[in-house]
């Protein structure tokens, strides 16, 4: 329980949330379509393309929807992948012209350049193999990983790199063999072999680097967020140092941080906690300056200032559904965000006007009736509702009450306990020892 001067300024806070005369006025971000040029130029390799034909796949905008496909047309012609352009190509039909057709040309040069790659590195292994050189095998199997991970065969590039654990003379090979491994790992989506290599990871603390951490708990953090364990994944990305930088653009952003450690915080701490450990927490702080959004809108949560929070969750949902990882938690997220801000409003409050707290959360009171009535069945909130004065009333419980039960139970234990005594004692001083019969 929050200390009663915090609940009082609590209360102070909310009183003027809802009145427009007093209400602060901050400047809200609007709704924008998302810039998806600045937006992939967050990331590097595999999860750049995968995250633009993810937003081609979920916008629902042609313009928009083109302007991913050219981006990812752009930047699987650097790289070696010709399955995934020829899908890419597939979803492009024509639309943008002759310049992002079908280009067979670069693509059978590429799997030609593939083929003699491939032969020359099996005959590299084979030699490797036949002279028994620990750390030559180890590349030869590393090389095979990156082939394959470059040519979009994820399953094949993963078995290499594990591969090479079994010729790991050092700590720092085995880090390098699970960095791979996680990589391919988030790529192919298997979560629990991300947290499986994450923790083996972790067993070599003295070959960690700051940066090598900082990547770990990125990665521990999107398995902790798959799992909807979105406490765990809020630790993981507040503990992120500010070491990370530019150095894991191949699967995150510094930006994804603050944004998925920030929701996961509001839908799953209390109130302490999220003073401490992200409004208070300086590395934290620094990730946040890159989203004010998700800045502002802790602050507004953590200060009653629901109407506020909530717009600037309104404004950004729309392009959080764009997000490989978070799409499917969006929903989730808001619900617990909301729930939570309608508990912390209440908590302070012995009757509270549903119009008001309605006119906070900018919602009709028909619709916050039910939404506080989800509350009490599920005993979040201890009230009740007088649906024709529309005053929500807080149940206080009696300690008087529970206090005179306790010491009435309490009692009826010592009597049992003490009967139970002076039986036994009676048994002993009487010699009466019942035996089992035994058969023979």
């Amino acid at each position: 329980m929050e200390p009663d001067e915090d609940l009082g300024l609590i209360a102070d806070e909310i009183y003027s949330n809802g009145d427009e005369n007093t209400q602060r006025h901050r400047p809200i971000i609007s709704s924008e379509q998302l810039d998806i040029e600045a937006y992939a130029a967050l990331y590097s390799g595999r999860t750049k393309i995968m995250r633009l034909l993810f937003i081609a796949d979920r916008c629902g905008n042609s313009s928009m929807q083109l302007e991913a496909l050219r981006m990812a047309y752009d930047e699987i012609k650097k790289g070696e992948n010709t399955q995934l352009f020829r899908e890419v190509v597939q979803k492009i039909d024509g639309r943008l012209g002759t310049n992002y057709g079908s280009d067979s040309a670069w693509a059978d040069s590429v799997d030609r350049r593939a083929d003699l790659r491939k032969e020359k590195l099996e005959s590299e292994l084979n030699a490797y193999r036949t002279n028994l050189i620990k750390e030559s095998i180890r590349m030869g199997y590393n090389d095979f990983g990156d082939f394959y991970y470059a040519h979009g065969q994820l399953g094949e590039a993963f078995k290499n790199y594990v591969r090479t654990r079994d010729y790991c003379t050092t700590a720092k090979h085995i880090i390098h063999m699970c960095l791979n491994a996680i990589l391919v790992s988030i790529e192919m989506g298997q979560f629990t072999h991300v947290t499986s290599y994450v923790s083996k990871a972790e067993q070599s603390q003295d070959a960690l680097d700051a940066i090598t951490v900082a990547k770990l708990r990125c990665a521990a953090g999107l398995a902790h967020l798959e799992a909807k364990k979105y406490k765990l994944a809020a630790r993981k990305f507040l503990e992120v140092g500010p070491e990370l930088g530019n150095n894991y653009t191949e699967v995150i952003a510094p930006q994804d941080v603050a944004t998925y450690g920030g929701l996961c915080a509001l839908a799953s701490f209390d109130r302490a906690e999220l003073k401490s450990k992200v409004i208070d927490n300086i590395n934290f702080r620094n990730f946040l300056e890159l989203v004010p959004e998700i800045r502002e809108l802790i602050h507004d949560f953590y200060t009653s200032h629901y109407a506020s929070c909530l717009e600037y969750l309104g404004n950004l949902k729309a392009n959080l559904l764009l997000d490989i990882h978070l799409h499917d938690h969006v929903e989730t997220l808001y619900d617990q965000i909301r729930s939570k801000a309608l508990i912390q409003y209440t908590h302070p409050f012995v009757s509270v006007d549903l119009n008001m707290m309605a006119n906070a959360f900018k919602t009709s009171v028909a619709g916050l009736e039910k939404e506080l009535e989800a509350l009490i069945t599920d005993n979040q909130i201890q009230a009740r509702i007088d649906s024709h004065n529309k005053i929500l009333y807080a149940r206080h419980a009696d300690q008087r009450n529970a206090t005179f039960q306790k010491v009435l139970q309490t009692g009826k234990e010592f009597d049992r306990d003490v009967r139970s005594m002076l039986l036994r004692a009676n048994l002993l001083k009487h010699d009466y020892i019942a035996r089992t019969s035994r058969k023979h």
